[in-house]
């Protein structure tokens, strides 16, 4: 089933989420939806208070960059080891290399992107969706699709990591997406 990803100024997006156990009621389903969700949307990741779940989950799809990219793009991700994975209470162990700028976007925040900094290569302690454990360093674009999804289980957003003249010249756009002012190929659940 295809879930309505929460817009921007639906507070779970700013909680901190909870672990969950295995017996986390309908995870499976749950996992299936988000899924579903994910490639409704055309996103790459997607995290649990996005479908206003406020557990520590997140999914991450870099298959379709690596393997859609362009010609352009194609020398850029020839390197990339792509991944297709469920991460169930990720914790990050360190985070290394140099910071790299990539013009980010959110499902939750329509309409805007922005470049932002973030390390090369993360490694994280995570369960799977069979709750078996897993300690993972992963790079480069995946990496950057990870540590935006961590963020979301945070309480953060992309934008945190903006400048705030940036921020400033984006208000009226963020505004615009709080009151559902903002048109998208999929669903989005909207305060209001």
């Amino acid at each position: 089933m295809i879930l309505p990803i929460v817009a921007y100024g639906n507070p779970i997006l700013r909680k901190v989420c909870k672990p969950i156990t295995a017996d986390y009621p309908n995870l499976r389903e749950l996992i299936k939806n988000m899924w579903e969700t994910l490639y409704n949307s055309n996103g790459v990741g997607l995290a649990a208070p996005q479908i206003n779940h406020e557990i520590r989950l997140f999914l991450v799809d870099t298959l379709q960059i690596v393997q859609g990219a362009d010609e352009e793009d194609a020398e850029t991700y020839k390197n990339e080891k792509a991944i297709k994975q469920v991460f169930i209470n990720p914790r990050v162990v360190s985070l290394d290399g140099d910071d790299w700028k990539y013009n980010e976007g959110c499902l939750s925040i329509p309409k805007i992107r922005e470049d932002i900094y973030r390390p090369e290569r993360v490694t994280l302690e995570y369960m799977d969706e069979q709750f078996v454990a897993h300690t993972g360093t992963f790079d480069g674009i995946t990496a950057r699709v990870i540590l935006h999804e961590y963020d979301h289980i945070e309480g953060k957003l992309f934008i945190d990591h903006i400048k705030p003249i940036t921020k400033r010249l984006i208000k009226s756009k963020l505004d615009n997406i709080v009151k559902g002012k903002v048109k998208v190929d999929y669903r989005m659940f909207f305060v209001k």
